[in-house]
């Protein structure tokens, strides 16, 4: 296709769409009315020209209710905490870097059994706590979504 071609095209399909606006020499700034805010009611912000919003008349409305009446959430449950040979795992997942990272730190020289010990305790606890993991969902049906 020439590019005459393509401007006759162009051209055919601007002349035969619709009605064509008549164009001025400048564009005019379009002209917004100014709201007046209504005497009686009062607005979200003081001093807001343009974007005055009447707060609600409703007493029901979350907007009018004072803070008293608020929703507070009930105290959560304590968080459980593991007994037995689950917490001795996590014991020895939390407990052991822990403890070689504060003698690390603090220049602390400990035996090699310690050491030893530190690292079996760590591995033997992450170990546990893999294999005490369940192997399927709570819930058969139940994807993982939470809301």
């Amino acid at each position: 296709m020439q590019r005459d071609d393509e401007d006759d095209v162009w051209r055919s399909i601007v002349e035969n769409y619709g009605d064509r606006p008549t164009l001025d020499d400048e564009p005019a700034e379009p002209e917004l009315p100014e709201p007046e805010p209504e005497p009686d009611r009062p607005t979200a912000f003081a001093g807001a020209s343009a974007y005055d919003v009447p707060l609600p008349q409703d007493p029901e409305s979350d907007l009018a209710r004072s803070a008293d009446e608020r929703f507070v959430p009930p105290v959560p449950p304590p968080v459980p905490r593991p007994r037995g040979l689950r917490g001795a795992a996590w014991l020895g997942v939390f407990g052991a870097p822990a403890v070689l990272l504060l003698a690390l730190v603090l220049s602390i020289g400990l035996p090699r059994f310690v050491s030893l010990l530190l690292v079996a305790s760590f591995v033997a606890g992450f170990v546990f706590l893999v294999v005490q993991m369940p192997r399927g969902p709570r819930d058969p049906w139940d994807d993982g979504a939470q809301v």
